[in-house]
């Protein structure tokens, strides 16, 4: 009998360790099966102005709100049709294209700010001479053919006296800017925040006329965090964990940027790494800036850039502010 003992002993040991592998092989796909598959697309290729994403990703941010999170580039239909139109359920736009969206009756919400202060402008290499907005008469603009550019171009123009219908506008698309410059055209509208920096970088001095010195009408929200109407009223607990871990990554980007700015190196490996390390130092200050909270939005803002946009002709009708953005999904403060 003692014989029987011993050789059944390790056998039913053996299957009760078989069953509890198997249950926790069950347990653990169980629980990745759970993970909600999300799309978030972006509004250009990966860059600091995303960095927050990207850690989100890497540190499990994403998971442990129950979100398998892919990021995709916009490709030619952009991040706010593929958001309207439910082909990804979360994406990357800018306050000007979603307040145009919003009155042609696009179904877009943006959710939070990812910078709290515009840092685009017009620059232009210093050789060129162009100091202020009335050194634009006469010079070759390049830009993407979009007609918010004409109207920001003349509204500051017109600040010294200076005659937007003497600048040459070109469409260059998306070509380098230091390329454009030395080849077809005087200025562009750049963010300062990447290649302003990489500028630096490169030794190139620029001057630099950022849009938030000529009108506070100007100082909008770009980037900015968006989703669809249809999320917000059918699935509103992802949108708010999708925002919660958003945040997080957002938070530890500004608290550490140079691990920020390593993951977003190892994520995307065909980045600059010295260019990447610089623009982050830069740029990881300005997420939150003045706000009291990371992503929060002002509805003064979207007021008066949709009032700037209606009085330059670009908007059909006045937007419905209420309806554009909401600091909804945002975590609540901190006591």
């Amino acid at each position: 009998m003692k014989k029987w003992t011993i050789a059944i002993a390790p056998v039913l040991l053996m299957a009760a360790c078989t069953d509890e592998a198997e249950n926790t092989g069950s347990d653990v796909a169980n629980e990745q099966q759970e993970l909600k598959e999300i799309t978030m697309v972006l509004d250009w290729t990966p860059n600091t102005n995303h960095t927050g994403l990207y850690v989100a990703q890497e540190k499990g941010y994403f998971e442990e709100q129950g979100l398998d999170v892919e990021i995709i580039l916009p490709g030619e239909a952009g991040a706010n049709q593929l958001v309207a139109s439910n082909q990804a359920e979360f994406g990357i736009g800018a306050q000007e294209s979603l307040t145009e969206a919003r009155v042609q009756d696009i179904p877009i919400v943006s959710i939070a700010a990812l910078i709290q202060h515009n840092t685009s402008g017009f620059a232009s290499p210093i050789d060129k001479g162009i100091e202020s907005p009335g050194d634009y008469e006469g010079k070759t603009y390049g830009g993407w053919g979009a007609p918010v550019e004409k109207a920001v171009l003349g509204s500051i123009m017109e600040q010294e006296g200076a005659d937007v219908e003497q600048v040459d506008i070109v469409n260059i698309g998306n070509s380098d800017f230091f390329t454009a410059v030395e080849r077809d055209i005087d200025f562009a509208w750049i963010y300062y925040g990447w290649t302003g920096i990489e500028a630096e970088l490169r030794g190139d001095e620029l001057n630099m006329q950022y849009l938030t010195d000529y009108s506070d009408k100007l100082d909008y929200y770009t980037p900015i965090l968006m989703t669809n109407e249809n999320m917000i009223a059918d699935d509103t607990e992802t949108v708010r964990a999708f925002t919660e871990a958003v945040s997080q990554g957002y938070e530890f980007a500004i608290d550490e940027p140079e691990q920020a700015a390593d993951i977003l190196i190892e994520a995307v490996p065909d980045l600059d790494p010295e260019l990447v390390k610089a623009s982050q130092e830069w740029l990881s200050p300005k997420y939150q800036d003045d706000s009291p909270q990371f992503g929060q939005q002002q509805e003064q803002v979207w007021a008066d850039y949709a009032e700037w946009m209606f009085d330059n002709g670009l908007l059909d009708e006045k937007l419905d502010v209420e309806q554009a953005y909401t600091n909804e999904f945002l975590p609540e403060e901190e006591n």
